[in-house]
């Protein structure tokens, strides 16, 4: 009886024990691309070239299922703006600053999992030859993010991660002390692609 009763007492702290030694936190870094429509508006035509870069992230499960994220996004790419008889490209630096909900799926060794949160996002003007525009200034917007992917667990620690990430934002704003400003005054969907490695802790 004596043991009976020594079990149920210690079987709350087991649970407690167990529950802290779980991974609740993991650190992943992907490589990223971003993949900008076409859109057209107010008289003025937008493009982009393939943007190439990096995605680093920091989630915290607040339960098994559900968790926090925030994000870092960097990519470089070239914005084309074009209007009758005149055309500007402008190479940019790319980047976003997100933070997220996540909800998870769990099977076996595979993870699905969605997310979705707001976004702050900056356009730099990188003055090289792939620039053809001086004095291009800084353009700034807020958004949000969404996206679904899976996760595979390869070790207690590691897992490979691929998600479909999109960026809903306005396009970027062109503006210059030496020539008209460039805006279609849309709001665009960016395809965000990525595949990487997350570490638990």
């Amino acid at each position: 009886m004596k043991k009976s009763k020594l079990l149920f007492l210690l079987l709350p702290m087991m649970a407690a024990a167990s529950y802290a030694q779980e991974s609740r936190q993991d650190v992943s870094v992907s490589g990223s691309a971003l993949i900008a429509p076409f859109t057209h508006g107010q008289g003025v035509n937008q493009t982009a070239t393939l943007g190439l870069g990096g995605l680093v992230s920091y989630r915290y499960l607040l339960t098994p299922r559900s968790g926090l994220e925030g994000n870092y996004d960097y990519s470089q790419a070239t914005q084309k703006y074009s209007v009758p008889y005149q055309g500007v490209r402008v190479h940019t630096r790319e980047q976003e600053f997100s933070a997220a909900y996540v909800y998870n799926f769990t099977y076996k060794n595979f993870n699905p999992f969605i997310e979705a949160g707001v976004a702050g996002f900056m356009f730099n003007p990188i003055d090289d030859i792939k620039t053809q525009s001086l004095n291009v200034k800084k353009a700034t917007d807020i958004g949000f993010i969404y996206g679904a992917g899976i996760a595979y667990e390869i070790s207690p620690s590691f897992d490979i991660r691929v998600e479909y990430r999109a960026q809903v934002q306005k396009t970027p704003t062109l503006v210059t002390t030496t020539s008209p400003t460039f805006s279609t005054g849309q709001y665009y969907n960016v395809n965000n692609p990525v595949i990487g490695l997350a570490y638990h802790f």
